[in-house]
């Protein structure tokens, strides 16, 4: 059903928007590409295909195997082939497998680091063109039970961690990027950490080199809007010489305003092109990323069943 499926989704909707796009790839998805030469082609096909620049492929363990370290030639072979075709790869750190959001506790510290030192000790090994180009951290503390009651100590604890891990890089000597996926909401909360109050989104930026904004709506304008809810991030971004990227939603969600699940690929890209219009003058704007892969393939092969 996928080979019969991929020449209708090369025929849908080509993007609006011109600016730099990346997707988050999982674990399964990953090591399946990774894996296969058929599923790495027909993934390099179908991303260049929806003007998708820069795979998020995960990097570390997934069902007691971890190919970073035991077969680091797969990533060699396929991030080297992407290179060869203009496109980027990002080490994807954090896995629901792994339960990674507890990562953010100090007893946890340890893991994390070690977790980022495998994909910097493959980097150092690597040819320049089979390296990643950067890194994409998802430790997410608000998953955890005691956010609703610890929320600010998980906060202090997640800044505390970005600091731990980005002094790891700069001992490394490599220049990859190294940013997190946030919520858009950290920007509405302020916290004391380092000596400075401010809200913890400026916190996270000031760390890292840049962030992906989980910036999960359906439209681009309005209050509850996509360029409404980034504007404060971009804003610091350009005035700290950070980047941001935009986050966007395609797999099922029961708030519906999270996602475009329910809408079309023609809808998605006519508020990305909205966006982008929008943020087209802020120097920090580095273009979208799609959530996910996998996500992302489902709700267009549905639509090209459907004829939509």
């Amino acid at each position: 059903m996928r080979k019969a499926l991929l020449p209708l989704l090369l025929l849908c909707a080509v993007p609006a928007s011109a600016a730099p796009r990346a997707v988050w790839t999982w674990e399964k998805d990953s090591y399946e590409i990774l894996e296969s030469t058929a599923a790495a082609a027909a993934a390099e096909d179908f991303l260049r295909s929806k003007g998708i620049d820069t795979i998020f492929l995960y990097a570390d363990s997934y069902g007691g195997r971890c190919l970073i370290t035991e077969k680091p030639e797969l990533y060699r072979a396929f991030i080297k082939d992407l290179h060869s075709r203009g496109m980027r790869a990002y080490a994807l750190l954090g896995s629901a497998y792994l339960h990674t959001e507890a990562y953010v506790l100090p007893a946890k510290r340890r893991e994390a680091a070690a977790m980022l030192k495998r994909v910097l000790r493959y980097n150092a090994a690597a040819k320049p063109g089979e390296r990643f180009d950067g890194v994409n951290l998802d430790i997410e503390p608000h998953i955890l039970d005691e956010w609703d009651h610890s929320r600010d100590r998980l906060l202090l604890d997640f800044l505390d961690l970005g600091r731990a891990l980005m002094a790891e890089k700069r001992r490394s000597g490599l220049a990859l990027k190294i940013g997190p996926a946030i919520p858009f909401w950290l920007d509405g909360i302020k916290l004391k950490w380092n000596g400075r109050l401010k809200p913890v989104s400026e916190h996270t930026q000031d760390i890292y080199d840049y962030v992906a904004l989980m910036d999960y709506r359906d439209h681009a304008d309005g209050r509850d809007g996509m360029v409404r809810h980034a504007s404060n991030e971009l804003a610091y971004a350009g005035r700290r010489g950070r980047k941001v990227m935009i986050g966007v939603e395609t797999t099922p969600n029961e708030i519906k305003k999270v996602s475009f699940n329910h809408l079309t690929e023609a809808d998605m890209e006519r508020e990305l092109a909205a966006a982008e219009a929008a943020f087209a003058k802020k120097p920090a704007f580095a273009g979208f990323v799609i959530h996910h892969y996998r996500g992302y393939r489902v709700w267009l092969d549905r639509q090209a069943v459907n004829g939509k």
